[in-house]
C-alpha cells in the first residue's frame, strides 16, 4: 500500500473513534392521491402517475467533493432500469409494482466512498368503477356523474357520455373530471343514458366500460326515505 492510500484509510479508521459520521441519506418529496405534498426518508406506497423527487442529502463532508450515482431497479428485476449522476434527480412512475432506489456517494478528492443507502416505493395496482345512476338536483348529493373515488393508478383515460340515439354529449380525460347532467349548457331530461370509458392502468390492466347511467333528477335524501 502506498503512502497516500494508507493515510486514507488510516483517516476514516478514525471517523468512528471520533464521532464523526460522515454519511449521506435519501429524502423525497411527492404527491399523494389526495394531492398533498408528502416528504418521506423511508419506504411508501402511492398510485400511479407519481412523480417522485429524490434529494441526496450529505452529511459532515465539510468541503469534500461528492459525486453521486442513483440506482433505479424493480423488484424482480436482476438490472437497473437506469442510474443517474445528480446530486438531486426527478422521476415519474408510470408502472405498477415495487421499486428498489439505491444512492451511491463518493468523497472523489480523496478517493472514499460513502455507505449506500436505499428506499423502497411501491407503486400500486389500478382501479376504476363507476356507479350506475346520479342525481343532479342541485341538492349537493351525488350531483355529477363521476368515476368511483377510489380509483387509483389510472395512467390513461378518456370518458364519453351518449344519449340513446347516440349523439355524443360528453366527455373528459382525466379521472377526477366528471359530467353535470348538462348538454351545451342545458340540463338533459330525466332518463337513461350511455357511459364508455377507455382507460389504462399502472399495472397494464386496460378498461373498456361501458354501462347505462340512469339520471334521477327527481331523487334526494328525502324522496327515498318517504317509502319506508
Amino acid at each position: 500500500m502506498n503512502t497516500k492510500r494508507f493515510l486514507i484509510a488510516a483517516f476514516w479508521a478514525l471517523i468512528p473513534m471520533l464521532g464523526i459520521a460522515q454519511s449521506v441519506s435519501i429524502k423525497v418529496t411527492y404527491v399523494d392521491e389526495k394531492k398533498n405534498t408528502v416528504e418521506a426518508e423511508s419506504d411508501f406506497a402511492e398510485q400511479a402517475p407519481l412523480d417522485v423527487t429524490f434529494f441526496a442529502v450529505p452529511q459532515n463532508i465539510d468541503d469534500h467533493t461528492a459525486a453521486y450515482e442513483w440506482h433505479f431497479r424493480k423488484e424482480g428485476e436482476t438490472q437497473d432500469m437506469m442510474v443517474r449522476y445528480e446530486q438531486d434527480t426527478q422521476y415519474t412512475f408510470v408502472e405498477s409494482g415495487t421499486y428498489k432506489i439505491t444512492l451511491k456517494a463518493r468523497l472523489t478528492d480523496i478517493e472514499a466512498d460513502l455507505d449506500s443507502t436505499s428506499i423502497k416505493i411501491t407503486v400500486k395496482d389500478s382501479k376504476l368503477e363507476f356507479p350506475n345512476a346520479f342525481s343532479p338536483n342541485g341538492d349537493g348529493e351525488n350531483d355529477t356523474y363521476h368515476a368511483k373515488k377510489d380509483y387509483r393508478s389510472i395512467v390513461e383515460f378518456h370518458a364519453y357520455i351518449y344519449n340513446r340515439w347516440g349523439q355524443k354529449l360528453h366527455e373528459w380525460t382525466d379521472p377526477a373530471g366528471y359530467w353535470d347532467g348538462t348538454y351545451k349548457g342545458k340540463p338533459v331530461k330525466e332518463g337513461v343514458y350511455f357511459l364508455l370509458c377507455k382507460a389504462k392502468g399502472a399495472d397494464g390492466y386496460e378498461y373498456n366500460i361501458r354501462k347505462d347511467v340512469n339520471l334521477l333528477r327527481g331523487y334526494n335524501e328525502s324522496t327515498s326515505n318517504s317509502g319506508k
